[in-house]
């Protein structure tokens, strides 16, 4: 076995070239004025609608375009007006149904409605008189190159040009008002304007206190309460879902009760339990801290503290319990916070509890959420729940491990997974039998129709092996993705704390582990990128025949590269397969809807070719996504191939038959080349840590760990072997307590 590599090395960094240029036309393309005067007769009737209602002293405007637009693609010549872009007053964003393509929610004054409206008709005016009806291609760049006059003084050629293209992009204006009537106590987001929420509540008869509000623009409304909104101004609806959630049920039977011993902690690891309560007369009491966070007036038995204490017995000795599932992680110390009782919980009591739990325990880095609602996720936006998590592992440098959810028992329809499992950040954990097969209770992804989730998985249990667990009532058999997820956090933590990884790099290492050279789900989103090993040698040492390394990052500027990675040569040839592991943690905004992510981190890795005298990676996955020169691809092609805005990267050779050794490229070095792109003026993505794991396979099974090593140290490079032991030691003596004379 070789030991994982950490190279060490500045990154250079580069800012962006420059601007997109002029707005033009797809190739081929055309605006008709037929198709404008209809935009703008939309307009019109949202100018009068708005007109007549003061209510939120704006306008709301959908958007409905013609396909799912990249952010360059936006609309840029109306709904705008002098230095503010329409970016800027975009407050949600949603995806139809079939086919998919983009719906944006704009707020804005009525006299950029007006000027709206009076641009396309001056360029109404411009395409009949001067392009007889309709305006091509060729006209666009002609005019942007000054070969042809854009024929009106009334407009700018810079504003004439945005329009054009916005309308080719844009298929209608409307309000939307359609907006469903939920019957229970809700959560509910309504779109920001420029007046405070309770003053608007207020204005519509809602009495609005302080304590139901969960931020600016997300609060709890009671079903009286939620029909007032949607009957006097369903347009200000951005999401709704409700606010008690049932518990997904897991599979659970008694077994004969059997009391095994435990010695008394040391220093290990801690790890977050948030779930039901605890029982605190278990064999393994002594390793876990225990707070009841649940309402003292909410009566509770035994019962209640089934699933949690279940779910903390893993996370402390779970492989004493289930030898067949050891992972080499040793026990590791719980702090247990009791938040639900065993059937339901509410997203409001979640949301404000967790983010004080965590400020309050900031030694924590790793947290596991075994809770999951028996709801489907909403394909249009995130759950307040994740929401949530997404934003405070942003804030507190840490992360969360959450359940895949489970199917009702005996379900045999496809059923999505449930909130908070669409948590973005999160690492999403999927149950598999121990065939490695989805297990009957799997509930899928997507999330927001594009993004990947579950993320990986593990052994959960199903109806022919189920895991062994401690309850308040003894020994019990189980299954459920509730017992698939601490075995993750255990991994977690043991990278973290015990390895000194960032959780950048840890994420990677499980996800890069769980994928292997063949990924095995690519389309159901039943298992994620895959099963993750059970032993953490796996995870932290490879084959003979293989180098891995791991590079830890910041993206300060648009451009994040390092060209001076040697990869040994054997006659003339590099006989490597190649993977390429990215995570990082992006900031967040629930209201921008299907756009969720605000970060982009887009890796190429692979040979630095040289080409007209500037050095570029030639990507193992022929990403040319910023490269230099004309690289048209279209943003669905990017989200589905290059997974774009996607927080975790995978890219991978296929191992073939036939052995192909790469050509050498000058030097043969290889490089790894991270470029960001924000959606929001903010550039909160700016010093955003991320971490790469990289994985070389020699193709005809030699070990070549110590030529790379002398290759990487000549070239400056600092080498770090990770010794699984070696830190392990480092570790528990940096934990001892000192005691003075």
């Amino acid at each position: 076995m070789n030991n994982l590599l950490h190279l060490k090395d500045q990154f250079n960094q580069r800012k962006h070239p420059g601007g997109f240029g002029a707005s033009s036309l797809p190739m081929g393309q055309k605006v008709t004025a037929n198709h404008m005067q209809d935009l703008m007769n939309q307009l019109q009737r949202v100018l009068s609608v708005w007109q007549g209602d003061k209510t939120i002293n704006g306008a709301l405007v959908s958007v409905y375009y013609s396909q799912v637009v990249a952010k360059s693609n936006r609309i840029k010549g109306l709904l705008c007006t002098g230095s503010t872009g329409a970016n800027d007053s975009v407050r949600g964003s949603r995806f139809s149904d079939d086919p998919i393509k983009h719906i944006f929610t704009h707020y804005v004054q009525l006299d950029v409605l007006k000027e709206s409206i009076s641009r396309l008709e001056i360029c109404i005016d411009i395409v009949n008189r001067k392009f007889s009806g309709e305006i091509s291609y060729k006209d666009i760049f002609e005019i942007s190159k000054n070969k042809k006059s854009h024929g009106s003084s009334k407009i700018s050629k810079t504003n004439f040009l945005n329009v054009i293209v916005d309308s080719h992009y844009v298929d209608m204006f409307t309000i939307d008002r359609d907006v469903e009537l939920i019957k229970d106590q809700s959560i509910v987001t309504i779109y920001r304007t420029d007046i405070k929420t309770s003053t608007l509540l207020e204005r519509l008869g809602i009495d609005m206190i302080d304590a139901k509000v969960i931020d600016e623009t997300t609060l709890r409304l009671d079903p009286d309460e939620l029909k007032i909104l949607i009957d006097k101004a369903p347009y200000l609806v951005s999401m709704s879902v409700r606010d008690i959630r049932d518990i997904t049920l897991d599979d659970i039977s008694v077994c004969d009760e059997n009391i095994i011993s435990i010695p008394s902690p040391e220093n290990e690891p801690i790890i977050g339990v948030v779930d039901t309560l605890f029982f605190e007369d278990v064999y393994f009491k002594e390793w876990v801290t225990y707070t009841r966070e649940l309402d003292e007036n909410i009566v509770t038995n035994t019962q209640d503290c089934r699933h949690g204490t279940a779910v903390s017995s893993l996370i402390v000795d779970g492989p004493t319990i289930n030898p067949d599932l050891d992972d080499g992680c040793g026990r590791f110390r719980v702090r247990h916070f009791g938040v639900a009782p065993k059937d339901k919980f509410s997203s409001f009591s979640i949301i404000k509890n967790i983010r004080r739990i965590v400020a309050q325990n900031r030694d924590i880095k790793v947290w596991n959420l075994s809770l999951g609602s028996f709801m489907e996720i909403n394909r249009n936006f995130i759950s307040p729940e994740a929401a949530e998590l997404d934003k405070i592992q942003c804030e507190y440098d840490i992360v969360f491990v959450v359940a895949g959810t489970n199917k009702p028992p005996g379900s045999n329809q496809k059923m999505l997974i449930g909130a908070p499992a669409d948590s973005i950040n999160s690492i999403v954990v999927n149950a598999v039998s121990f065939s490695g097969k989805p297990v009957s209770y799997h509930r899928t992804g997507p999330v927001l129709s594009f993004f990947h989730k579950p993320d990986i998985s593990y052994y959960g249990g199903d109806v022919d092996q189920k895991l062994r667990v401690c309850t308040p009532f003894g020994e019990e058999l189980v299954s459920g993705t509730s017992y698939a997820a601490p075995w993750i956090s255990r991994k977690m933590a043991y990278l973290i704390h015990k390895m000194g990884f960032t959780r950048e790099i840890a994420k990677a290492l499980l996800v890069d582990s769980a994928a292997g050279w063949d990924r095995k789900d690519g389309a159901s989103l039943s298992i994620g990128y895959g099963v993750v090993p059970k032993r953490i040698e796996e995870i932290i040492q490879t084959s003979s025949d293989e180098i891995r390394f791991i590079m830890t990052g910041s993206a300060d500027s648009y451009e994040t590269y390092y060209y001076n990675i040697p990869v040994p040569i054997h006659k003339d040839k590099q006989p490597f397969y190649a993977r390429a592991t990215l995570c990082y943690f992006p900031n967040c905004a629930r209201e921008q809807g299907v756009d969720y992510t605000s970060t982009e981190m887009d890796i190429h890795f692979g040979r630095i070719k040289v080409k007209e005298g500037k050095s570029e990676v030639n990507s193992i996955n022929q990403n040319t996504q910023g490269d230099d020169g004309f690289n048209p691809i279209r943003e669905e092609s990017a989200r589905r191939f290059y997974r774009k805005w996607d927080n975790i990267k995978h890219i991978n050779d296929i191992i073939k038959h036939i052995v192909k050794p790469r050509k050498v490229y000058g030097a043969g070095l290889w490089g790894l080349n991270i470029k960001i792109k924000e959606r929001l003026r903010s550039n909160s993505g700016r010093g955003m840590q991320f971490g790469v794991v990289v994985t070389l396979k020699e193709m005809y099974g030699e070990n070549r760990i110590d030529e790379f090593i002398k290759l990487c140290l000549v070239r400056g490079l600092i080498v770090n072997q990770i010794d699984v032991q070696n830190r392990f030691d480092i570790y528990a003596k940096a934990e001892e307590d000192i005691v003075f004379e």
